[in-house]
């Protein structure tokens, strides 16, 4: 197993545990800086890692009237907010191909949601970007999305962390 440099962090099977945590959704600076705050505390007292995650959009919802987030131009406001203020990576989901390169100017971390993994133009764009990325998907459904990532030319040579 490889491990995978990202922000000041070791990320791998044999480094300490990484905590991926955050709200769901981004609602406000103040609401994202105190719980990235109290998590970022409680990693620190436990030995672990730590990553903000946060969603500047919830794309994947199943009902109109659900909240779906404070868009791109706000989110990532927030999330470099996090990232400057407390000194964390950041990480979020991206849905289209067209949100890749601003996002990963932000985020430390890309994270492709779990229905999106078979997006080709979005796995294309994503990798293009250089930033390291997590796709969130079981290993099985992961290898076709790996072999799109590291078609890219800024990916040709990065190891890769597949939860098993």
């Amino acid at each position: 197993m490889k491990n995978i440099e990202c922000a000041g962090l070791t990320l791998g099977n044999t480094q300490a545990l990484t905590l991926i945590a955050g709200p769901c959704q981004l609602e406000s600076a103040g609401h994202a800086e105190m719980i990235a705050g109290h998590l970022k505390e409680a990693c620190a007292a436990a030995g672990a890692q730590f990553v903000f995650k946060a969603s500047f959009d919830k794309a994947n919802r199943t009902s109109l009237s659900g909240q779906r987030g404070i868009g791109l131009d706000a989110g990532l406001k927030v999330l470099q907010h996090i990232k400057e203020t407390l000194k964390v990576p950041v990480l979020t989901d991206i849905h289209s191909p067209e949100q890749c390169a601003p996002t990963a100017e932000v985020c430390d971390i890309l994270q492709i949601p779990a229905f999106l993994c078979r997006q080709t133009d979005l796995l294309l764009a994503a990798g293009q970007t250089g930033a390291v990325i997590n796709v969130k998907k079981e290993l099985q459904y992961v290898k076709k999305a790996l072999t799109l990532l590291m078609s890219t030319s800024l990916h040709q040579n990065l190891p890769f962390y597949m939860k098993p």
